[in-house]
């Protein structure tokens, strides 16, 4: 199935689901804006925290163990740049939506809190996308080219790198400094994640079934 199959398809159900609940549809034009932002405050935030909540704690594990290091990072190199941005623009999204539904001015001291939370979120998606991620990956390339000259990264896990590593201080050198923008990176991401989380618990008390 394409892209484009996949869209009408996602676009059917929410069809559907408008015609199963047409009570949140009314015929004042305020009411439709409210639910229109509700909906999509919503749709974004979901999309965010599903796909950090994956690229985090799952996806990328299971590449690392199963994908030879140089493929694994190569391909990555081309994943988060796209992650970072769709994580961002639902950031952006959701911020617009939440802060139009709840003025600075008359919001309560919470909502205050978690329009602050998303902007925390956006701020550290937009410092990974731009700053972060391609430090990474002129670091990554550069030690790629270290490592196949020394016939090493088409295996599974840093068992080699790290052997390698102990007898050549360039390699060694690079891995620091790898490690350290990596990490730099890592902690934002976790970072935007935790601030999704704390909006999720924020929602999760709006709801009443």
């Amino acid at each position: 199935m394409g892209w484009l199959s996949r869209f009408v398809v996602a676009v059917t159900f929410l069809a559907v689901g408008v015609i199963f609940s047409p009570e949140t549809f009314g015929s004042k034009s305020a009411s439709q804006l409210s639910t229109y932002l509700k909906l999509a405050h919503l749709l974004c935030f979901a999309t965010a925290f599903g796909a950090a909540l994956w690229v985090t704690f799952i996806g990328g594990i299971i590449m690392f163990k199963n994908l030879p290091r140089h493929q694994f990072g190569n391909l990555q190199s081309k994943m988060f740049p796209a992650y970072f941005a769709l994580v961002g623009v639902c950031c952006a999204v959701s911020v617009a939506s939440f802060g139009y539904l709840h003025p600075w001015k008359s919001a309560s001291t919470t909502e205050k809190y978690q329009l602050g939370f998303l902007l925390s979120c956006f701020a550290f998606n937009l410092t990974n996308l731009f700053v972060f991620t391609p430090m990474t990956i002129e670091m990554m390339k550069q030690r790629h080219k270290v490592e196949r000259e020394q016939n090493i990264g088409e295996e599974i896990g840093w068992s080699k790198n790290q052997e390698v590593a102990k007898k050549n201080p360039k390699l060694a050198a690079m891995n620091k400094k790898f490690g350290m923008i990596h990490g730099l990176s890592s902690l934002a991401n976790i970072m935007a994640f935790g601030s999704l989380a704390m909006h999720s618990w924020y929602l999760a008390g709006k709801l009443n079934l």
